[in-house]
C-alpha cells in the first residue's frame, strides 16, 4: 500500500520558537515601522495568518494586503536566517524526532514530507539545523510561502506528491502527524488521517475532539510512530 505522511514542523518535530519570536519581532517592526508587542499562538497558524493576526493586535498603520504580506514574509527569511546560528543553542528537535523520521523513512512505498506554516526558506532552515532534513522530501511540502490554510496545502500535496501523470493520493493513504488541534481540523479538512502527539498545549482529549483516533505521548518510541501509520491507513 502506498503512503504518503506529512509532518508538522513546530513542537512536533523541533521547537524553534524562542528563535522565531525574535524574528517575528524583527520582521514586523521593520514592515510596520511599529513594534510588535502582542503575540499570537503559533501552534496550527501560518505566517500569513499570524501576520494578519499581528496586525489586528498591534497598533499599526499598515495596510495589511498582499503586498505588505510578502514584504512581512521576506523581511522574516531574512530575520530567521541572520539568527541560524542561534538555533542549535535555544531550540532543539523533539525528543526521538530524528529516530521516528528514519523509521517511517524505511517504510516501504512511503512519501514523507511536511506541512509547515513557515516559508520553505525558514523550516528547510530549521530542519537542517537538526538534521531532520535528509529523511524528508521537501521538494512535495506544503509551507507557509503561499497564503493558504493548511488544508489547502494538504490537498495540494495529495494531488501532485506522486509525481506527474500518477494517481493522486487517497484520503485513506494520508497521515498528517501533529500536536497541534488546528492541524488535525486542517486534515479532515484537506483529506488526512490525523495523527496526534502530545508535545504542545493541546490535551490528548482535545485531540480526540477534533478527529484524532491514534495519539502519540511523544516520538521516542519509533515502533509506535510506524504502527500509529499503519493502523490509520489498514484498510
Amino acid at each position: 500500500m502506498s503512503r504518503l505522511v506529512l509532518w508538522n514542523v513546530d513542537y512536533t518535530l523541533l521547537d524553534a520558537g524562542r528563535v522565531m519570536r525574535a524574528a517575528y519581532a524583527e520582521a514586523f517592526e521593520k514592515v510596520t515601522g511599529e513594534p510588535l508587542v502582542y503575540l499570537t499562538s503559533f501552534e496550527g497558524r501560518t505566517d500569513s495568518e499570524m501576520f494578519f493576526e499581528f496586525c489586528a493586535r498591534n497598533d499599526t498603520d499598515a495596510e495589511p494586503d498582499a503586498a505588505t504580506l510578502e514584504r512581512f514574509l521576506t523581511e522574516l527569511e531574512g530575520a530567521f536566517v541572520r539568527r541560524e546560528d542561534e538555533l542549535r543553542d535555544k531550540g532543539r528537535a523533539m525528543d526521538g524526532a530524528q529516530a521516528a523520521l528514519a523509521a517511517v523513512a524505511a517504510m516501504p512505498d512511503t512519501v514523507q514530507t511536511v506541512v509547515s506554516g513557515s516559508t520553505r526558506t525558514t523550516a528547510t532552515a530549521k530542519l537542517r539545523a537538526f538534521g531532520l532534513d535528509p529523511y524528508l522530501d521537501l521538494s512535495v511540502g506544503g509551507f507557509g510561502s503561499v497564503n493558504y490554510p493548511k488544508s489547502s496545502l494538504i490537498q495540494s500535496i495529495r494531488l501532485h506528491a506522486a509525481g506527474e501523470g500518477a494517481r493522486a493520493y487517497t484520503e485513506r493513504e494520508t497521515v498528517f502527524i501533529t500536536n497541534a488541534f488546528a492541524d488535525v481540523r486542517a486534515a479532515v479538512i484537506g483529506g488526512a488521517v490525523p495523527v496526534g502527539v502530545l508535545t504542545g498545549s493541546a490535551t490528548e482529549g482535545r485531540l480526540r475532539e477534533a478527529g484524532v483516533t491514534e495519539v502519540l505521548k511523544d516520538l521516542t518510541d519509533a515502533r509506535a510512530v510506524t504502527r500509529a501509520i499503519h493502523q490509520v491507513t489498514a484498510v
